[in-house]
């Protein structure tokens, strides 16, 4: 059963690769791009990895469970991992995935955040907390549901609803937390906190990101 806390929650793996994975993920990755010349559409879209990356970070998940745990103790599984690749100009606007369907199984309990490799200035991976009621909806999860009755579920402002629902978003007061992670940490971070990417200023930065789930995915 996942509770509310678990939502709203940013944990840090330290050590989620080590250099030598860090290395093999992106040699598989370069070898793909260079293979299918893939350059993403818009800053948010991402793209599938070859296999033997999914092995590398999915055996990385699996070694980093107990740690993640801790935080989120319904997680019990995960998503093929997406990655992203933004340039110099290149962000993602706040947004806040929401809960479709509290009913459903299985639900995303959070998401990981992997950085394979820095900007040189900008593009901080970010989560913004407030304490308005403005992102949140009059549901509550009931027993039978995927979680503890009395959870409360926020609105769905998707990065691609467009630059008003971005506005909205902006106005509401809040404080945002940026993370400057050592190399190799994962960032763990609830499925019901607004979050996004700030503007790369220079350099590359490539990352990658899966969803923890509170169930086998289908």
């Amino acid at each position: 059963m996942i509770h509310m806390t678990e939502t709203l929650a940013v944990h840090t793996i330290e050590g989620f690769l080590t250099p030598d994975e860090i290395a093999q993920v992106t040699k598989v990755l370069d070898d793909h791009l260079a293979a299918t010349g893939w350059v993403p559409a818009r800053p948010s879209d991402g793209m599938v990895p070859p296999v033997e990356a999914q092995d590398i970070m999915a055996a990385a998940v699996e070694r980093a469970l107990p740690a993640i745990r801790r935080v989120f103790p319904s997680v019990a599984g995960v998503t093929p991992w997406d990655y992203h690749d933004l340039g110099p100009g290149d962000r993602i606007d706040p947004h806040l995935h929401g809960v479709d369907d509290p009913d459903s199984r299985p639900q995303r309990v959070a998401r990981v955040a992997f950085h394979l490799r820095e900007a040189e200035r900008g593009g901080q991976f970010f989560v913004d907390t407030c304490s308005s009621d403005a992102l949140w909806t009059d549901r509550t999860a009931v027993a039978g549901s995927g979680f503890a009755p009395g959870t409360r579920f926020t609105r769905e402002i998707s990065h691609e609803a467009g630059p008003e629902a971005v506005a909205e978003l902006r106005a509401i007061p809040h404080t945002r937390w940026t993370s400057a992670p050592p190399a190799g940490t994962a960032v763990v971070y609830g499925a019901q906190l607004v979050h996004g990417v700030e503007e790369v200023v220079e350099g590359r930065l490539r990352k990658l990101i899966t969803n923890l789930l509170d169930g086998p995915p289908r």
